[in-house]
């Protein structure tokens, strides 16, 4: 804008000539009144003026106010290097001026001549790389993604819900089919390959919280809100694979309407029921009465697994307590309990009868059921917030995701402290391991997924932009490894699910 273009001649001139800077200061003020004393709307509708656009003028004006900013951010880097480039020159005319001090002086003083310019070489390579690390910060920032999306690639989007996705788990039997969990009282099963909805589940009166496949049969265990888990049988029938759409069709699919530009944040949730989300779902086969139903708790069931062998099943509540059931019989058999404040996910071991539970109260516990005459816990203290999850991997490893930013890995015969630690810039939501290749992948708050492995080492970023990734927070993440292939799902509050085909040799070699 005009008037921030006048601000930005004046911080340069008042850098370079301090005897002009009053009144540089005051040209800067009588420009940026002169804009003020004219309404925006007109303002904008002047610098656009003679611009042939078919973009409507509102549209046009919030693009003004996004490149205003990106052009305030770049003004105070700049001004920023400039004074930093100053006193780089200021330093070395005194270090210099120093050297030569020391050279005229006595003979004798030789070695601190040396020393002196060893030393003024040294701040001078330092100031110099800080200077060059701040300016990098502004081109890093434009470096396309291409190796991220070389070694992550979109593989399916599976939109249908009308409320968040809080959780998705993909079949251990055939068919594998993809299962979601959403705020919007449904579970819905998914073709991984064509992206289609095969089954609705539709008996929650609560926003179901969590859903996992038995091990061996067509059965799922689901959690909810209202204060139950339910398991239910499914019988889908895999639809044949669709030919690859042409280019005309990917142009199609790939339109982002303008609104999009000016407003990347905008919940999803806020479209009306009548577009794309839930189209087509009155003709999917829905389930609406459970096999067996466990209602022990006296609040939210937020998670719930099935123990190896699948004949008995732990639940997670916000009564802080976690409950073992009997499949068969619907029975409680334990109810453990030490958590100070509701529990956040529980996850099984997938060859031993071991337990993790996660809470609000900063720590997450193991539960020991290997011997029936003594069920033993542990508690650790790892993170300082909400432990959101912690999952087994297929050795003898412990991984824990928190609300404070980290991530742990822990060694099963020795957790007196973490083997590894990851640091991240967001909370983290529920984590995933793949089995053969073991690597963590991470959902976050911002909307990234990133993936490490087991050492803590980042592998990679699933590509985001307007057109892909997920425009809300992400929930949770799933491995599938069927298929010599490898694929990632996430899920996110912005009501869809997405496959991703990870490129496991290349991301290796990468690291």
């Amino acid at each position: 804008m005009p008037g921030e273009g006048g601000s930005t001649s004046g911080s340069a001139l008042a850098g370079r000539h301090p005897k002009q800077k009053r009144k540089a200061h005051s040209l800067s003020i009588r420009r940026t009144n002169s804009t003020e004393e004219r309404p925006l709307g007109i303002l904008r509708g002047d610098m656009l003026e003679g611009q042939d656009s078919k973009l409507p003028l509102s549209l046009r004006n919030n693009l003004l106010d996004l490149f205003s900013q990106i052009e305030r951010e770049f003004e105070n880097l700049y001004i920023e290097n400039i004074e930093l480039r100053r006193e780089i020159d200021s330093l070395n005319e005194r270090l210099t001026g120093d050297g030569q001090t020391v050279e005229g002086g006595d003979p004798s003083k030789g070695v601190l001549k040396t020393k002196a310019s060893h030393s003024t070489s040294q701040l001078s390579q330092k100031l110099k790389t800080t200077y060059k690390a701040s300016t990098s910060k502004i081109v890093s920032s434009f470096k396309a993604t291409t190796g991220s999306r070389a070694l992550c690639q979109l593989l399916k989007e599976y939109v249908g819900h009308r409320d968040g996705i809080w959780d998705l788990s993909v079949a251990r039997t055939q068919p594998v089919v993809l299962g979601t969990a959403s705020a919007d009282h449904s579970a819905l099963l998914w073709s991984i390959e064509t992206g289609k909805c095969l089954l609705r589940y539709a008996g929650h009166a609560g926003s179901v919280n969590s859903i996992k496949f038995h091990p061996t049969e067509q059965m799922a265990l689901t959690a909810s809100g209202d204060q139950t888990a339910h398991i239910w049988r499914y019988m889908v029938q895999l639809p044949a694979p669709q030919p690859p759409p042409d280019v005309s069709n990917c142009s199609v699919l790939c339109v982002v309407h303008p609104q999009a530009l000016c407003d990347d944040d905008q919940d999803s949730s806020d479209r009306e029921e009548g577009e794309v989300d839930g189209e087509g779902l009155c003709e999917v086969p829905t389930v609406r009465v459970a096999t067996t139903t466990l209602k022990s708790h006296q609040g939210v069931v937020i998670a719930a697994d099935w123990l190896v062998g699948g004949r008995q099943v732990v639940t997670a509540s916000w009564d802080r307590a976690a409950n073992l059931y009997e499949v068969e019989t619907s029975e409680l058999v334990h109810t453990l309990t030490g958590h100070d404040q509701e529990l956040t996910h529980c996850c099984t071991h997938p060859t031993q009868r071991l337990v993790v539970t996660s809470s609000r109260d900063t720590t997450f516990r193991l539960w020991d059921f290997r011997d029936p005459s003594i069920h033993s816990v542990n508690v650790f203290q790892g993170h300082t917030d909400t432990v959101t999850s912690a999952v087994f991997t297929v050795g003898d490893n412990v991984v824990s995701g928190s609300d404070d930013r980290t991530v742990k890995v822990w060694d099963l015969k020795n957790m007196r402290s973490p083997i590894a630690t990851i640091r991240t810039d967001s909370a983290v939501n529920r984590i995933s391991v793949s089995a053969n290749q073991r690597i963590i992948a991470l959902p976050h708050d911002n909307r990234q997924v990133r993936l490490f492995d087991m050492s803590g080492v980042r592998l990679a970023r699933l590509p985001r932009s307007n057109r892909m990734g997920h425009r809300r927070m992400v929930c949770c993440t799933a491995w599938n490894e069927e298929n010599q292939s490898c694929n990632l799902f996430t899920c996110g509050f912005d009501r869809q699910a997405i496959g991703w085909n990870i490129n496991i040799p290349a991301l290796l070699q990468e690291k």
